[in-house]
Protein backbone atom coordinates (compact mmCIF):
# COMPACT_ATOMS: atom_id res chain seq x y z
CA UNK A 1 0.00 0.00 0.00
CA UNK A 2 1.29 3.00 -1.12
CA UNK A 3 0.70 6.44 1.02
CA UNK A 4 -1.19 8.43 -1.98
CA UNK A 5 -3.55 5.20 -2.66
CA UNK A 6 -4.37 5.30 1.52
CA UNK A 7 -4.66 9.02 1.46
CA UNK A 8 -7.12 8.96 -1.84
CA UNK A 9 -9.60 5.92 -0.44
CA UNK A 10 -9.72 8.04 3.22
CA UNK A 11 -10.81 10.79 1.01
CA UNK A 12 -13.78 8.86 -1.10
CA UNK A 13 -14.79 7.36 2.39
CA UNK A 14 -13.55 8.73 5.53
CA UNK A 15 -14.43 5.02 7.38
CA UNK A 16 -12.52 3.10 4.86
CA UNK A 17 -10.73 0.25 6.69
CA UNK A 18 -7.04 0.90 6.94
CA UNK A 19 -4.31 0.10 9.51
CA UNK A 20 -3.42 3.36 11.19
CA UNK A 21 -0.30 2.15 12.13
CA UNK A 22 0.88 1.39 8.77
CA UNK A 23 -0.61 4.92 7.84
CA UNK A 24 1.40 6.96 9.95
CA UNK A 25 4.73 5.13 9.41
CA UNK A 26 4.16 5.99 5.55
CA UNK A 27 3.83 9.13 7.10
CA UNK A 28 7.07 8.88 8.91
CA UNK A 29 8.94 7.55 5.60
CA UNK A 30 8.11 10.68 4.23
CA UNK A 31 10.71 12.14 6.47
CA UNK A 32 12.58 9.05 7.12
CA UNK A 33 13.16 7.53 3.60
CA UNK A 34 15.70 4.94 5.14
CA UNK A 35 13.00 3.92 7.82
CA UNK A 36 11.68 0.58 7.02
CA UNK A 37 7.85 0.15 8.31
CA UNK A 38 7.95 -3.13 8.52
CA UNK A 39 10.62 -3.23 10.79
CA UNK A 40 8.21 -1.05 13.49
CA UNK A 41 4.91 -2.88 12.22
CA UNK A 42 6.94 -6.32 13.39
CA UNK A 43 7.74 -4.34 16.55
CA UNK A 44 4.10 -3.67 17.52
CA UNK A 45 3.19 -7.73 17.31
CA UNK A 46 5.89 -8.29 19.28
CA UNK A 47 4.69 -6.30 21.81
CA UNK A 48 0.91 -7.44 21.09
CA UNK A 49 2.23 -11.07 21.56
CA UNK A 50 3.86 -9.83 24.74
CA UNK A 51 0.59 -8.81 26.76
CA UNK A 52 -2.23 -11.26 24.68
CA UNK A 53 -2.53 -13.49 27.27
CA UNK A 54 -2.47 -11.27 30.13
CA UNK A 55 -5.59 -9.59 28.36
CA UNK A 56 -8.24 -11.83 30.38
CA UNK A 57 -11.01 -11.07 32.86
CA UNK A 58 -13.96 -7.77 32.22
CA UNK A 59 -13.35 -5.15 29.81
CA UNK A 60 -11.75 -2.57 32.70
CA UNK A 61 -9.09 -5.66 34.13
CA UNK A 62 -8.22 -5.94 30.03
CA UNK A 63 -7.73 -2.33 29.74
CA UNK A 64 -5.77 -1.63 33.09
CA UNK A 65 -3.59 -4.54 32.23
CA UNK A 66 -2.91 -2.77 28.75
CA UNK A 67 -2.20 0.40 30.00
CA UNK A 68 -0.05 -0.93 32.89
CA UNK A 69 1.96 -2.47 30.39
CA UNK A 70 2.50 0.03 27.91
CA UNK A 71 2.50 2.86 30.32
CA UNK A 72 4.50 1.20 33.29
CA UNK A 73 6.60 -1.67 32.39
CA UNK A 74 7.44 -0.29 28.62
CA UNK A 75 7.47 3.48 30.13
CA UNK A 76 5.39 5.14 27.04
CA UNK A 77 4.93 8.95 28.39
CA UNK A 78 3.70 12.28 26.94
CA UNK A 79 6.32 14.67 25.88
CA UNK A 80 5.38 17.31 28.60
CA UNK A 81 8.91 19.22 27.79
CA UNK A 82 8.75 19.45 24.15
CA UNK A 83 5.49 19.02 23.21
CA UNK A 84 6.06 20.76 19.62
CA UNK A 85 8.72 18.42 18.85
CA UNK A 86 8.29 16.71 15.29
CA UNK A 87 9.19 13.50 16.44
CA UNK A 88 6.18 13.64 18.65
CA UNK A 89 4.02 12.79 15.48
CA UNK A 90 5.89 9.81 14.08
CA UNK A 91 5.47 6.66 15.10
CA UNK A 92 8.61 5.30 14.26
CA UNK A 93 10.54 8.32 16.61
CA UNK A 94 7.17 7.70 19.11
CA UNK A 95 8.70 3.79 19.32
CA UNK A 96 12.13 4.34 19.44
CA UNK A 97 12.26 6.96 22.29
CA UNK A 98 8.75 6.10 23.53
CA UNK A 99 7.55 9.61 24.10
CA UNK A 100 4.86 11.10 22.05
CA UNK A 101 1.80 13.12 22.00
CA UNK A 102 -1.97 12.35 22.98
CA UNK A 103 -2.71 10.78 19.64
CA UNK A 104 0.47 9.21 18.79
CA UNK A 105 0.19 7.12 22.29
CA UNK A 106 -3.30 6.46 21.75
CA UNK A 107 -2.03 4.99 18.28
CA UNK A 108 0.61 2.75 19.76
CA UNK A 109 -2.25 1.76 22.50
CA UNK A 110 -4.74 1.25 19.39
CA UNK A 111 -1.94 -0.44 17.35
CA UNK A 112 -1.09 -2.83 20.31
CA UNK A 113 -4.68 -3.31 22.00
CA UNK A 114 -6.32 -4.31 18.86
CA UNK A 115 -3.23 -6.44 17.79
CA UNK A 116 -3.65 -8.64 21.01
CA UNK A 117 -7.14 -9.06 20.82
CA UNK A 118 -8.74 -5.88 22.53
CA UNK A 119 -10.26 -3.36 20.18
CA UNK A 120 -9.37 0.01 20.80
CA UNK A 121 -9.94 2.96 18.95
CA UNK A 122 -8.94 6.95 19.39
CA UNK A 123 -11.64 9.32 20.58
CA UNK A 124 -10.60 13.26 19.96
CA UNK A 125 -11.86 15.60 22.49
CA UNK A 126 -11.40 19.07 21.75
CA UNK A 127 -7.46 19.70 22.48
CA UNK A 128 -6.75 16.43 23.31
CA UNK A 129 -6.84 12.61 22.07
CA UNK A 130 -7.72 9.95 24.09
CA UNK A 131 -8.51 6.22 23.52
CA UNK A 132 -11.60 4.09 23.78
CA UNK A 133 -11.43 0.06 24.69
CA UNK A 134 -14.82 -1.21 23.53
CA UNK A 135 -16.62 -4.60 24.16
CA UNK A 136 -18.31 -7.34 22.26
CA UNK A 137 -21.38 -6.07 23.77
CA UNK A 138 -20.90 -2.22 23.47
CA UNK A 139 -19.28 -1.43 26.88
CA UNK A 140 -16.01 0.56 26.99
CA UNK A 141 -13.60 2.39 28.77
CA UNK A 142 -11.55 5.90 27.85
CA UNK A 143 -8.21 6.51 29.18
CA UNK A 144 -5.94 8.61 28.34
CA UNK A 145 -2.80 7.17 27.28
CA UNK A 146 -0.64 10.90 27.19
CA UNK A 147 -1.18 11.05 30.96
CA UNK A 148 -0.11 7.35 32.04
CA UNK A 149 -3.32 5.35 30.25
CA UNK A 150 -5.15 6.63 33.60
CA UNK A 151 -8.90 6.20 33.49
CA UNK A 152 -11.43 8.95 32.88
CA UNK A 153 -15.02 8.71 33.44
CA UNK A 154 -17.73 11.82 31.46
CA UNK A 155 -16.80 13.68 34.29
CA UNK A 156 -13.51 13.26 33.91
CA UNK A 157 -13.42 14.20 30.17
CA UNK A 158 -15.02 17.08 30.77
CA UNK A 159 -12.63 18.48 33.28
CA UNK A 160 -9.32 17.42 31.10
CA UNK A 161 -11.34 19.23 28.25
CA UNK A 162 -11.84 22.26 30.40
CA UNK A 163 -8.37 22.42 31.97
CA UNK A 164 -6.58 22.25 28.26
CA UNK A 165 -9.29 24.48 25.83
CA UNK A 166 -10.21 27.17 29.08
CA UNK A 167 -13.77 26.59 28.06
CA UNK A 168 -16.82 24.77 29.43
CA UNK A 169 -17.15 21.17 27.77
CA UNK A 170 -20.16 19.32 28.18
CA UNK A 171 -19.64 15.64 26.87
CA UNK A 172 -22.45 13.96 24.73
CA UNK A 173 -22.14 10.53 22.72
CA UNK A 174 -21.00 12.27 19.51
CA UNK A 175 -17.77 13.49 21.41
CA UNK A 176 -17.07 10.48 22.64
CA UNK A 177 -17.42 8.41 19.28
CA UNK A 178 -14.36 6.80 17.90
CA UNK A 179 -12.72 8.98 15.10
CA UNK A 180 -12.51 7.85 11.52
CA UNK A 181 -9.84 6.98 9.89
CA UNK A 182 -9.35 10.22 7.75
CA UNK A 183 -10.08 12.45 10.69
CA UNK A 184 -7.52 10.23 12.41
CA UNK A 185 -4.94 10.96 10.07
CA UNK A 186 -6.15 14.38 9.26
CA UNK A 187 -5.23 15.26 12.54
CA UNK A 188 -1.83 13.64 13.09
CA UNK A 189 -0.80 15.43 10.05
CA UNK A 190 -2.44 19.05 10.93
CA UNK A 191 -0.31 18.75 14.58
CA UNK A 192 2.81 17.88 12.34
CA UNK A 193 2.21 21.26 9.99
CA UNK A 194 1.95 22.73 13.53
CA UNK A 195 4.93 21.59 14.56
CA UNK A 196 7.02 22.33 11.33
CA UNK A 197 5.57 25.76 11.72
CA UNK A 198 6.59 27.04 15.12
CA UNK A 199 10.01 25.74 13.88
CA UNK A 200 9.82 27.56 10.28
CA UNK A 201 10.59 24.69 8.30
CA UNK A 202 8.45 25.74 5.17
CA UNK A 203 9.66 23.17 3.18
CA UNK A 204 8.89 20.53 5.80
CA UNK A 205 5.52 21.79 6.28
CA UNK A 206 4.81 21.96 2.61
CA UNK A 207 5.25 18.65 2.44
CA UNK A 208 3.00 17.77 5.09
CA UNK A 209 0.26 20.24 3.81
CA UNK A 210 0.63 18.69 0.45
CA UNK A 211 -0.30 15.43 2.19
CA UNK A 212 -3.38 17.42 3.57
CA UNK A 213 -4.54 18.28 0.08
CA UNK A 214 -4.64 14.40 -1.25
CA UNK A 215 -6.60 13.67 2.54
CA UNK A 216 -8.52 16.56 2.10
CA UNK A 217 -9.05 17.91 -2.03
CA UNK A 218 -12.55 19.14 -1.54
CA UNK A 219 -10.95 21.60 0.83
CA UNK A 220 -9.52 24.76 -0.54
CA UNK A 221 -7.80 26.08 2.42
CA UNK A 222 -5.26 22.79 2.01
CA UNK A 223 -4.73 24.14 -1.47
CA UNK A 224 -3.91 27.52 -0.25
CA UNK A 225 -1.69 26.88 2.66
CA UNK A 226 0.13 24.71 0.95
CA UNK A 227 0.68 27.30 -1.50
CA UNK A 228 1.46 29.98 1.02
CA UNK A 229 4.06 27.42 2.35
CA UNK A 230 5.77 27.17 -0.89
CA UNK A 231 6.25 30.68 -1.41
CA UNK A 232 7.74 31.11 2.08
CA UNK A 233 10.10 27.80 0.89
CA UNK A 234 10.69 29.93 -1.64
CA UNK A 235 9.15 27.50 -4.57
CA UNK A 236 7.47 29.96 -6.50
CA UNK A 237 6.55 27.95 -9.33
CA UNK A 238 5.38 25.29 -7.35
CA UNK A 239 3.27 27.16 -5.48
CA UNK A 240 1.31 28.95 -8.12
CA UNK A 241 -1.27 26.06 -9.09
CA UNK A 242 -2.24 25.54 -5.92
CA UNK A 243 -2.70 29.47 -4.71
CA UNK A 244 -5.00 29.18 -8.35
CA UNK A 245 -6.93 26.68 -7.16
CA UNK A 246 -7.97 28.35 -4.22
CA UNK A 247 -8.48 31.69 -5.92
CA UNK A 248 -11.08 30.01 -8.21
CA UNK A 249 -12.71 27.61 -5.57
CA UNK A 250 -13.31 30.75 -3.08
CA UNK A 251 -13.49 34.20 -5.12
CA UNK A 252 -15.53 35.81 -1.82
CA UNK A 253 -12.94 34.61 0.43
CA UNK A 254 -11.98 37.01 3.00
CA UNK A 255 -8.81 36.79 2.43
CA UNK A 256 -8.73 37.20 -1.10
CA UNK A 257 -7.02 40.39 -1.75
CA UNK A 258 -4.23 38.77 0.56
CA UNK A 259 -3.67 36.04 -1.26
CA UNK A 260 -3.87 37.51 -4.66
CA UNK A 261 -0.67 39.76 -3.80
CA UNK A 262 0.96 36.04 -3.07
CA UNK A 263 -0.20 34.68 -6.04
CA UNK A 264 1.26 37.64 -8.15
CA UNK A 265 4.52 37.76 -6.09
CA UNK A 266 4.81 34.22 -7.14
CA UNK A 267 3.97 34.71 -10.75
CA UNK A 268 6.36 38.02 -10.50
CA UNK A 269 9.00 35.43 -9.66
CA UNK A 270 8.53 32.36 -11.82
CA UNK A 271 8.93 35.50 -14.63
CA UNK A 272 11.87 36.86 -13.56
CA UNK A 273 14.04 33.69 -13.85
CA UNK A 274 12.29 32.57 -17.65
Amino acid sequence: MKLTSALSALARDPFHPVDLARVALLIAHDAYPQMNPWTYLRRLDKLAERIRRRLTGSLEARTAELSSFLFEECGFAGNTEHYYDPRNSYLNKVLDRQIGLPISLSLVAMAVGTRAGLPVVGVALPGHFVAKAVGPNGEQVLFDPFNGGGFLDVEGCEALVTAITGRPFDVTPEALAATSPAAFIARMLTNLKTAYLADRSHLRAARIARRLTQLLPDDPTQQRDLGLLLVQAGRYGAAIDPLKHYLISIPDADDLKDVQKIFSRALGEVARWN
